[in-house]
């Protein structure tokens, strides 16, 4: 499995500063002032230096839903109960969720991957690849075997090769998992040296005493487990969950296969940070879309140096506010196929 891994990061390579150099100077001679379109004009050249195209074309666009159950809803520190996660998997397969409402209007289609759910589902559309029945309580010892956590690493490079092979250009990423922020916090906390009470939130919204129980559980896990923050799949394995992991190497194998990836809320960028702290080549290939309402995820994407294109107080997950950004993405890629220059338009005053 490490080999394995180890492969994959290997083809992560850098962008191609030429052609973003190429893409920069090609928006100076747009009918606008020189960056008057902001964040548009950095995707842009982003995505220009990802894909090595001054103009590229990314029709082909796949929300991957990565699911997984977790022991230490025994905590008792979620508002749902963890019946849910199965029960929003079919919803996800049967095109009910907000996701996929979302999806539809961009254009996009949705995958659902069991890698971790507890019960075991059957359904024509599902993306089979459980690794185990949900996570072990990690207030009791590790979530998962480093085994397990390498697995779910490669389980997720493995499903991006799937969907680029059938035509994947740009991937959101996208989670269902009834109790993953305390994971995700608690991943955090291990990797960027915070405390607990600085990056454990609110969830599915619970209530004040559920939140200080809830930093408490962080607390112990961490102190149960003594993760390594020097070895990101030890901190996977110990604090995390299957959903967290499949989403790193989702991450792992679009940035492999030079396809940019939407990064969605804070388990989605929980999930961005392993896959920075194993490869820090990955992160050229990432997008914030949004700063979600958790109230550490505007402190995560700090801590991976990333910058949100929406605020929208969002907090749901799924990926839907990736797929929002879907809509930036294809007015950036437009501005740049589409758009006159000062010259074809015959309008004067575009020296730049």
């Amino acid at each position: 499995m490490m080999d394995t891994l180890h492969r994959i990061t290997s083809d992560i390579k850098p962008l191609n500063t030429k052609v973003q150099a190429e893409t920069a100077a090609y928006l100076d001679t747009l009918t606008k002032p020189p960056g008057s379109l902001g964040k548009l004009e950095s995707l842009a050249v982003q995505l220009a230096g990802i894909t090595g195209q001054m103009k590229p074309a990314l029709s082909k666009k796949s929300v991957v839903v990565m699911a997984g159950d977790h022991g230490v809803c025994e905590e008792g520190i979620s508002a749902f109960p963890a019946e849910v996660t199965p029960q929003m998997v079919i919803n996800f397969l049967n095109g009910g969720a907000a996701v996929n409402v979302l999806a539809r209007q961009a254009g996009a289609d949705v995958h659902c991957v069991d890698i971790g759910v507890a019960t075991e589902l059957n359904h024509e559309k599902l993306l089979s690849r459980n690794i185990s029945r949900g996570t072990a309580n990690m207030v009791k010892g590790p979530a998962m075997t480093r085994q397990e956590a390498l697995q779910s690493l490669v389980t997720g490079a493995e499903v991006a090769a799937e969907l680029v092979s059938q035509g994947t250009q740009l991937f959101v990423t996208g989670e269902m998992g009834i109790g993953n922020t305390t994971p995700s916090a608690a991943i955090f906390s291990v990797l960027s040296g915070k405390q607990p009470s600085e990056v454990v939130g609110r969830g599915t919204g619970v209530t004040d005493e559920r939140l200080s129980h809830k930093i408490h559980v962080v607390e112990q896990a961490i102190q149960v487990n003594v993760p390594q923050a020097e070895d990101p799949i030890d901190v996977l394995a110990k604090v995390g969950g299957y959903e967290i992991g499949g989403l790193a190497g989702l991450i792992l194998g679009a940035a492999a296969h030079g396809c940019p990836v939407l990064i969605d809320g804070f388990i989605s960028s929980a999930a961005a940070l392993v896959a920075k702290s194993i490869c820090p080549e990955a992160l050229s290939y990432m997008i914030a879309s949004h700063v979600s309402h958790e109230q550490a995820h505007v402190l995560l994407l700090e801590e991976l140096g990333l910058h949100p294109m929406l605020q929208m107080d969002m907090r749901l997950g799924e990926g839907t506010g990736g797929v929002l950004c879907l809509h930036l993405v294809e007015a950036a890629c437009r501005i740049m196929s589409e758009m006159a220059t000062f010259e074809s338009a015959g309008i004067s005053g575009g020296a730049v």
